[in-house]
């Protein structure tokens, strides 16, 4: 099943029950709370404060979007430990998480083993908590290619560890179809948006692409949420008419 959600930086200048009105006025299910501002890491009672605004509105958590940098982090499964605390009391059913911070190209065997090991261990602290852990599908990271985001999730080889999926920028849909397909068994949530040329777009004017990726995403087995993640200008107005373009596409794979 498909649901539709905001990422909250989206927004980062708006509070969270700001953002909470909106995300309601909007029609959509739910919220990924970032973890650098709205939902800081470590601010349990802050996180469990927005879980119940949230749920108060008639609305879900969708993740903790937290930018903990797997195998990277200076005080490593320490640092964790606080971004799994905060997701717990957000009540968020999935962290999303970084494989590291350097592209798949120049990366070292070392670190990059590193990374696979503690991606290993994060999961197995998560999975006692009920919650997943999913990589961000991003460039300057090991998930910068579907070849690499595969081979990794391959090497992690862990049943907690997930990945999410957006469309590269400057590639064709067919060859952004072919990034979904390397990670369709590891497929988490869904981030959405329209870029053309370093230029975003009303999300309408990339109906034609979207409506190909969700009827991709829509086969694969499980519950995902689609969520925007930028809009045209930063204004809530445009953000209304996406969502609004979202929900149309979402529907017609219901």
């Amino acid at each position: 099943m498909i649901l539709t959600g905001l990422v909250s930086i989206t927004f980062r200048k708006l509070l969270p029950e700001e953002i909470i009105k909106l995300v309601k006025k909007a029609g959509l299910d739910g919220i990924e709370w970032g973890g650098d501002i709205h939902v800081p890491h470590g601010d349990t009672r802050h996180a469990a404060d927005v879980q119940r605004m949230t749920k108060e509105a008639g609305l879900k958590v969708a993740a903790y979007g937290s930018y903990y940098k797997v195998g990277c982090e200076e005080k490593g499964i320490c640092f964790f430990r606080q971004v799994l605390d905060t997701a717990v009391a957000l009540g968020a059913p999935a962290i999303r998480v970084w494989a590291g911070n350097c592209g798949s190209k120049e990366i070292d065997r070392a670190s990059w083993l590193r990374i696979v090991q503690e991606s290993k261990e994060i999961a197995s602290l998560a999975e006692k908590e009920g919650i997943k852990i999913a990589y961000e599908f991003h460039s300057n990271t090991l998930t910068d290619t579907g070849e690499s985001a595969e081979k990794l999730l391959r090497e992690v080889n862990h049943r907690n560890v997930y990945s999410y999926w957006q469309p590269p920028n400057d590639m064709t849909t067919e060859s952004c179809l072919e990034t979904l397909d390397m990670i369709k068994p590891w497929l988490s949530n869904i981030h959405a948006y329209y870029w053309v040329s370093d230029c975003m777009k009303p999300l309408v004017e990339g109906r034609k692409e979207w409506s190909i990726y969700l009827e991709n995403i829509s086969k694969v087995p499980g519950n995902r949420y689609v969520m925007l993640e930028f809009v045209k200008n930063d204004t809530p107005e445009q953000f209304i008419q996406d969502a609004e373009t979202l929900k149309g596409l979402c529907m017609a794979f219901m």
